[in-house]
């Protein structure tokens, strides 16, 4: 391009006519000039004259070139930019890799620490179940052991009970001296029989065995039967028990055996911790539509707060191991047990120098009932019978001392006649041959067992009829229950109670007219 530039240049110059002189002077000035141009103006020129050849404008290639440039720089920078950020994405992924990396060897190990924590709960499970097994085993066992303790004690308590009651109610009549010998035997043997039942209780409440039956029970009548028993001992230890007047509407959902226990075991209390010529006031009150409270306060010295603490701990007697009173400590525990088993609450409150005060709440009975004031009973007593018909009681007993205890207060009544028998076949013929009005069945007999003869009597048309009174030392609250399921007439603990004996025989003789 450039020779064809010079070309043209020569072509113009050689048109134009001019002095040689001058034309060498002219020709060496424009070589000069053409030699500083080319010097100051090479790139230029040409990037004129390529400008010119391919009728670009100057301008817009040097911007474009500056463009490129530009360009060039920012791909550069863009470059390290994603240079850096990839690097930065590599360290922060090796980062992520190695939290990774850590997490999962600590998942690693948790699963393993798991697995050894599973192996070791299912050998805790085992254990446990071992344990449990053991544990009930070693509770049955226990209440094995106390049924069998229960009978081999009530069995010679039977005697020395019963015999002292007949000679107490014998003829002749004791003197004064043989009077407190024979006091002293009933009170010992009466006292003995309540440990042995507080004990069998204790067992059977720490063993989840004791139940109770809820009915309505009616507050007046079982404290006025609660006031005639524990009237003795407080005319002994000059005690007064006022109890205030009763609303004969007010019932209460209870065990009425159990609640009589509880009473009994508060009123006995107030009278034995009360002091000399002391009183003992008993209040019920209805304190809300759902609630009845019964309170027990008495006279005596009072309990400080330490004491009150402690009053509901078994065997603990508070201090009074040395004193002239009797007991176990367990008689409180027994009480409290069975108020919350009825569905109740107890409470007690004292006040040193003034006496204390045991209140229990029970559960309001609204429950629609026929109720009269004249309906009370004011007092169990036998029956005696009017009529000249010989009766026939026949016991089946394998013990001689209870068998001739039987017997002698049978003779008290002449109107009836007792047949006896050492084991229960022995008792099923006699009952097959002479049917007797009543059948009284000793529990654990030799060969078969007082449940098996009720049976065979149950199942035999001829004696089907007779009403059975179970007597036995057994006295686990379960083992009344299963003789009454059975189809016994009544349970007798021994040792038996003569009033009581006699109200039950009375009641089944009766049944049987």
């Amino acid at each position: 391009m450039k020779d064809e530039i010079l070309k043209k240049n020569d072509d113009k110059s050689a048109s134009i006519p001019f002095d040689s002189g001058q034309s060498d002077m002219a020709s060496q000035g424009n070589d000069r000039r053409l030699t500083a141009r080319g010097k100051g103006r090479r790139s230029g020129d040409i990037v004129a004259e390529k400008c010119e050849a391919k009728n670009l404008d100057c301008k817009d290639l040097l911007c474009s070139r500056e463009d490129h440039a530009h360009l060039r720089e920012i791909l550069v920078t863009s470059r390290e930019h994603v240079v850096a950020a990839a690097e930065v994405l590599h360290v922060e992924a090796n980062e992520h890799m190695n939290v990774l990396q850590q997490a999962n060897s600590k998942l690693v190990i948790a699963t393993i620490k798991a697995t050894e924590l599973a192996e070791k709960l299912e050998i805790a499970k085992a254990e446990l179940e071992i344990t449990k097994n053991l544990a009930e085993k070693a509770n049955l066992a226990k209440s094995e052991f106390l049924s069998s303790m229960s009978h081999e004690l009530r069995t010679p308590l039977n005697a020395i009970l019963g015999f002292a009651q007949l000679l107490e109610s014998g003829s002749p009549a004791p003197t004064d001296a043989q009077t407190k010998k024979l006091n002293q035997i009933t009170k010992a043997g009466w006292y003995l029989l309540e440990l042995i039942n507080q004990i069998l209780e204790l067992a059977a409440i720490e063993s989840g065995k004791l139940s109770v039956l809820q009915e309505q029970v009616s507050l007046t009548d079982i404290i006025l039967e609660c006031q005639v028993m524990i009237e003795p001992q407080a005319q002994t230890n000059d005690i007064h028990i006022n109890i205030l007047p009763l609303d004969p509407a007010l019932m209460v959902k209870a065990d009425k055996t159990r609640l009589k226990q509880v009473l009994f075991n508060l009123l006995s209390n107030a009278i034995k911790y009360n002091k000399n010529h002391g009183t003992v006031e008993v209040m019920c009150l209805a304190i809300s539509p759902e609630k009845i409270r019964i309170s027990i306060k008495d006279s005596g010295l009072g309990l400080s707060a330490e004491k009150l603490d402690q009053l509901f701990q078994p065997f603990n007697r508070l201090g009074q191991e040395k004193g002239l009173n009797q007991g176990t400590g367990i008689g409180l525990m027994i009480t409290r047990e069975l108020v919350e088993l009825m569905g109740g609450t107890i409470g007690v409150s004292s006040t040193i120098g003034v006496g204390t005060e045991f209140w229990i709440e029970l559960i309001n009975d609204t429950s629609l009932h026929d109720y009269s004031v004249d309906t009370i009973p004011e007092k169990l007593e036998f029956k005696e019978q009017n009529d000249t018909v010989q009766r026939v009681v026949l016991y089946v007993e394998d013990n001689p001392a209870n068998l001739m205890l039987v017997e002698q207060i049978i003779e008290n009544h002449p109107d009836i006649s007792m047949l006896t028998a050492s084991d229960g076949n022995m008792g099923i013929a006699l009952a097959r041959t002479h049917l007797p009005d009543v059948i009284l069945l000793d529990i654990n007999l030799p060969g078969i067992s007082g449940f098996e003869t009720l049976k065979i009597l149950q199942e035999d048309p001829s004696t089907a009829h007779i009403p059975v009174l179970a007597i036995s030392a057994n006295a686990m609250p379960h083992d009344s229950d299963k003789a009454l399921k059975a189809g016994f007439f009544s349970y007798l603990t021994k040792p038996i109670k003569i009033n009581e004996f006699m109200n039950k025989l009375n009641m089944a003789l009766e049944l049987s007219e």
